[in-house]
């Protein structure tokens, strides 16, 4: 599943800062700006993976389990 989330970078010194404005917490850094965007990617997944297999965990024997859109 593919989704997209927006990303904001900002270089501070020698260092580029970057983060995820959807999903507190998925923040990286890089030396270059395509080395945070790479770090970056590679975190959410993490996180995304992480929160899916820890959401598992409350599924019950009674659970629906459905994908849902949201607009903002």
């Amino acid at each position: 599943m593919a989704a997209q989330f927006t990303a904001v970078f900002e270089k501070h010194d020698h260092w580029w800062l970057g983060f995820v404005r959807e999903v507190p917490g998925a923040n990286t850094q890089g030396r270059t700006l395509a080395e945070a965007r790479e770090n970056l990617k590679e975190a959410l997944a993490m996180m995304l993976e992480s929160h899916y297999e820890a959401a598992r965990g409350f599924e019950g024997p009674n659970a629906i389990v459905e994908n849902i859109t949201c607009k903002t």
